[in-house]
């Protein structure tokens, strides 16, 4: 899952540069042009996909200090008045 949350993040950043949406003069509902539309929605599944990178893909082992016990934590410490 790891991957595919990472590879959904790289396919919307391929997706963000919408060339093909540059000379397209039609609108959304009658009022949103069609390239800010589609940045609407890059917007909306960006969030997704960091949503699904935090879940899935996120360093844990970069943040188990904070998950010890607070007497553990207290012996990690380095003794500065030595």
């Amino acid at each position: 899952m790891k991957q595919v949350a990472w590879g959904f993040v790289v396919v919307l950043t391929i997706l963000h540069f919408d060339f093909w949406y540059w000379g397209d003069r039609s609108l959304w509902f009658g009022f949103v042009p069609v390239g800010l539309g589609f940045q609407v929605l890059i917007s909306l599944f960006a969030g997704i996909a960091w949503a699904l990178v935090i879940k899935f893909a996120w360093p844990t082992h970069i943040e188990e200090w904070a998950e010890q016990p607070v007497e553990k934590a207290e012996e990690d410490l380095v003794d500065i008045d030595a």
